[in-house]
This record gives C-alpha cells, sequence and structure tokens, in this order.
C-alpha cells in the first residue's frame, strides 16, 4: 500500500522517484515544457519535432507533411496509433499514463486497447464544461459575473437586436459560439453589414452568446481542482488580437506574469472567483487542471468571466515555470496526483496565499507568433529552437540549443520555441512558434512595446518561404490552410 503524501517535501519526492511512465500526447511540447524535470520518466509524444532530435525525452514518429489533420484530436489519435508510440509503450510495461491538450471517446478507447489511464476527467464531461454557454450559466451558479449578456437562438439581424434589446445591454455587441477559438468565433458586430460577415457562423448554432461589447483588458489565471480544494495561481495578463503577431481580431497571442500589471484588488477577487468557480466544477464532477479567462472593464473597474478551458492551455508553460512552481511545485503535479494511486494532503489555503504574494511571482512574458499573411507559401527557411540574442540593430544571434526557458538570465535574451519547419507551409494563422523573454513585453496601456515588436521583427526575419509552383502543391497547402483553424496550442 502506498504511503500517504503528507506536504510539499513528500510530494516532489513521490515524483522525483515515479517508476510509471507518464505521456503528454500533443502537437507540440510547448503546453507542459519543463514537466520532465520535475517527473521521472514523463514524456512528450508529438507530432512535430520542434527540437529536431535534440530533447531527450520527446518523441516525434516520422510524418508526412502533407498530411491534413482535421483538428488536434485527430492529430492525439494518430499519435496514439503509431507503431513507434505503440512500441515504446508495450516496451514500458503496464501501468503507462497519458495527458493530452485535446482528446475525445475515441482516444479513451485507443487508451484502453493499450492498456494507458488517461489522467483526466471524462472526454464528454470536459467537452461539456468546455462550452462557453455552459460555463457562463456554472459561472453564474458560482457567483462569478459575466459581461452584461444574453443567451439565445439568433436566426438574424433583426432577431440579435431583439435579443440584446430585452437584455438591456445596446446594439454594440460581441457574439461568441460555444465551442472554438475566440480568435474563430468571437464576432464583433456593430452594425448589419458587420453581421453579414458571421450570420452563416452564427445562424448555425442553436443557441450563441451575446454581450456588451465593453473596453477591457484580458486576463488569465489556470488552477486546478483537488480533493482537498481548488488550487489557484497567478493572474496573468493576455495578448489579444496584436496585428504584429496575429491575423485574427480577438485572437490570443500571448501573456505577460507582472504582479504590477493589476491592483492587488483585482488579483484578490480573480484568485477568490477562480477558487468559487472551481468548487463548482467539482459539484459537476470535475477534477484537475482548468484555465480562466477574464474581462476586466476599463470604464466600471470591474471584473468579468470571459471563458474556461478545462485542460492544460497555452499559458500552462508559463504558471507551471514560475518563481512559486520552482519554490514549491509545478500546478500540474497537483493534477497528476488527483489521477494517482496516491493519497496525499495538502494545505490549500495556506498553499493559495504564498502563491498570491507578490515575491513570490517574477515577470515573465510570451508571445506566439502567427503567420499574419494570407499569401501560401512553402518554407525554406525556419529558425531552431533556442536560445537567442537580441542585437543593438535589431537582429538576432542564436546562443544555442535549449529546451525552455530555464537558462534565460538577461533582459536581451529569450527562448523560442519553433512551430512551423522547414517544408511546412505558410498559411494564414499557421503557428509560427513561440517566444519567452524576461520582463514585460507589453507598456502600462496594454499595447505592445519596443521589446515586443523587435523580438517579432527578429523572429519574422528567420523565416523565408517560396511561392507555391507546383499545382498539386498548391492543392495540398490549400487543405492544409483550410483545415489549420483549430488551436494547435
Amino acid at each position: 500500500m502506498n504511503k500517504k503524501l503528507i506536504g510539499l517535501s513528500d510530494i516532489r519526492r513521490h515524483f522525483y522517484r515515479n517508476e510509471v511512465p507518464y505521456w503528454f500526447v500533443s502537437a507540440t511540447p510547448f503546453n507542459l515544457l519543463g514537466i520532465d524535470e520535475w517527473v521521472r520518466k514523463f514524456n512528450f509524444v508529438n507530432l512535430i519535432d520542434c527540437f529536431d532530435g535534440h530533447h531527450p525525452h520527446v518523441l516525434a514518429p516520422p510524418r508526412d507533411k502533407d498530411r491534413v489533420f482535421e483538428s488536434i484530436e485527430e492529430i492525439t489519435n494518430h499519435l496514439l496509433r503509431h507503431k513507434d508510440f505503440v512500441d515504446e509503450v508495450e516496451s514500458g510495461g503496464p501501468g503507462g499514463k497519458a495527458v493530452f491538450l485535446f482528446f475525445d471517446e475515441e482516444t479513451e478507447q485507443i487508451c484502453k486497447e493499450l492498456g494507458l489511464k488517461v489522467c483526466f476527467p471524462p472526454a464528454k464531461l470536459r467537452e461539456e464544461m468546455d462550452s462557453k454557454i455552459v460555463t457562463t450559466r456554472l459561472g453564474n451558479e458560482a457567483g462569478v459575473p459575466s459581461v452584461p449578456n444574453t443567451l439565445g437562438k439568433v436566426d438574424g439581424y433583426k432577431s440579435l437586436l431583439e435579443l440584446a434589446q430585452r437584455a438591456g445591454i445596446g446594439s454594440d455587441l460581441v457574439v461568441q459560439t460555444a465551442f472554438g477559438d475566440s480568435g474563430h468565433t468571437t464576432f464583433f458586430i456593430d452594425s448589419e453589414e458587420d453581421y453579414r460577415k458571421y450570420a452563416e457562423e452564427i445562424e448555425a448554432e442553436d443557441e450563441v452568446k451575446i454581450m456588451k461589447r465593453i473596453r477591457c483588458k484580458g486576463a488569465a489565471l489556470e488552477a486546478c481542482v483537488t480533493r482537498h480544494g481548488t488550487i489557484v495561481g497567478p493572474l496573468m495578463t493576455e495578448l489579444v488580437g496584436f496585428k504584429e503577431l496575429t491575423p485574427y481580431r480577438g485572437g490570443w497571442c500571448g501573456n505577460e506574469v507582472n504582479v504590477e500589471a493589476f491592483p492587488q484588488k483585482v488579483r484578490d477577487q480573480a484568485r477568490d472567483y477562480t477558487f468559487q468557480f472551481g468548487e463548482a466544477l467539482k459539484k459537476r464532477g470535475y477534477r484537475g487542471y482548468f484555465e480562466v479567462d477574464y474581462l476586466l472593464d476599463l470604464d466600471r473597474d470591474e471584473l468579468y468571466l470571459g471563458e474556461v478551458n478545462p485542460r492544460v492551455t497555452g499559458a500552462s508553460s508559463m504558471t507551471n515555470l514560475a518563481a512559486f512552481a520552482h519554490a514549491d511545485a509545478p500546478l500540474f503535479l497537483f493534477h497528476l496526483l488527483e489521477y494517482g494511486d496516491v493519497d496525499f494532503e495538502i494545505d490549500v489555503d495556506t498553499l493559495n496565499q504564498r502563491w498570491s504574494d507578490p515575491d513570490n511571482i517574477d515577470d515573465w512574458g510570451q508571445l506566439v507568433i502567427k503567420y499574419t499573411s494570407e499569401e501560401i507559401q512553402h518554407v525554406k527557411k525556419a529558425p531552431a529552437s533556442g536560445i537567442y540574442e537580441l542585437q543593438e540593430d535589431g537582429s538576432l544571434q542564436y546562443m544555442r540549443m535549449q529546451t525552455h526557458r530555464r537558462t534565460v538570465q538577461r533582459d536581451n535574451r529569450a527562448f523560442f520555441l519553433r512551430i512551423v519547419g522547414e517544408g511546412d507551409y505558410f498559411y494564414e494563422g499557421a503557428d509560427l512558434g513561440i517566444l519567452v523573454s524576461r520582463g514585460r513585453l507589453m507598456n502600462d496601456n496594454f499595447e505592445l512595446n519596443e521589446r515586443g515588436r523587435a523580438w517579432t521583427k527578429g523572429i519574422r526575419s528567420l523565416y523565408h518561404g517560396e511561392p507555391l509552383i507546383k499545382a498539386q502543391e498548391q492543392r495540398v497547402a490549400e487543405r492544409i490552410a483550410e483545415a489549420g483553424g483549430f488551436k494547435m496550442l
């Protein structure tokens, strides 16, 4: 019988001596970079080899770069079935465990056949909690308010205005569908002309969320529902819709961890709201990792629920590599404990208080750099993942290979994780890569600052493409571009 773990020291030792293989199966290792340094036998199984074979714990089976995937779930299931991965699982013996960014019921069945335990709530429950409609209602139940809104079926611009009028939220609106990346499924509408651009997508939904448009700052916060209560990480700013980084208005394109970005009152309120939401999720049977997006109304100084992601997210690498995580333990370790075979005891209140202490929050920022042109091209040159230095003339110098940001010590250095590589395609919205740097990448007005622009320009200068010539290549690239709108990170 396993000995009960008491406190953080026991928990850290438990994972340091772990004997059961863990597999993070996803398109890239980005979301959980660095967890393999805390958890023995933690491995990444990826479609994209971001490190060109140099990462000691990445398995990236050979792939056909012209194959078109329709979703991250399809990528996950493809990797689970790949012979290279099946051979690794069988050689590792029984008892392996699997974690994902996205998965579905097919994923669960494949894992059952492979003898792998899925370390998440059932896919059906996770999908239900992922709905923006459901989370709005759940937030209301938990006492976490949303931007003034109404929910309903829209079958034309007139019916949209009627719903908004009954709710008293005016005619300058933001409409969201239940599922999908906010960059693709959030629509800003203040005229019938705006509505016509998105009418087909909106009217295809049985129910949409219709919100009053507000002037706001975006924020994100990650947490974990455990048997002892909800553990809450620090409040991060969100970079949203910057044209230098993303072609999508309202599209997420990075985060910052900076204690001065929000007043203490807002940080405390976000922590309290997130704890309340986590406890509401627990009542629905949900356990483990989740992330909450918040909107701070700049005119009314009100904090509102944006949306909830019941999973690891693009902000997870920031949360799990922060100063408080190195002092205690990464938040994701508590998720793994919830699905482990050992009992544990932890003082959640004390941990939450310590993690909210400004002394335990260091300054980091990350930029998610997308291809913003509409022209599809073949990638002929792409930078390697690793540490780069920003020169005085704006150029970048490659310093060395590195698997995450740990060794970035100077303000003019950053870690870059390459996503799009040589032989891939440039298409609108394709993720070129993620850059992580100490210090701020935005100014006090939540605009990209000079450093942020310089790093973005420098990374883009390291990529080179060529127009497509062959008709067959053109058709493949167009299919990849058309299907490539799903969230990879």
